[in-house]
């Protein structure tokens, strides 16, 4: 399942999460990357958490 996050756009949280897995690691990769926040900007802070959700997540030890 996915979330919208961005409205205006049409971006999802996966999409997010793909964009920080090739290497985006802030809002600002993201509204060059995706146009996350471009329009209205009410995604700007859902779309950091979901940043800084998946940076923590890929920073945790995987489970064997």
């Amino acid at each position: 399942a996915f979330m919208y996050i961005c409205l205006c756009n049409a971006i999802t949280d996966r999409e997010i999460r793909q964009c920080a897995d090739l290497g985006a690691c802030s809002l600002t990769d993201l509204r060059s990357g995706l146009g996350v926040a471009t329009c209205c900007g009410a995604c700007a802070q859902s779309a950091q958490d979901v940043l800084d959700e998946h940076a923590a997540s890929r920073a945790l030890p995987q489970a064997a």
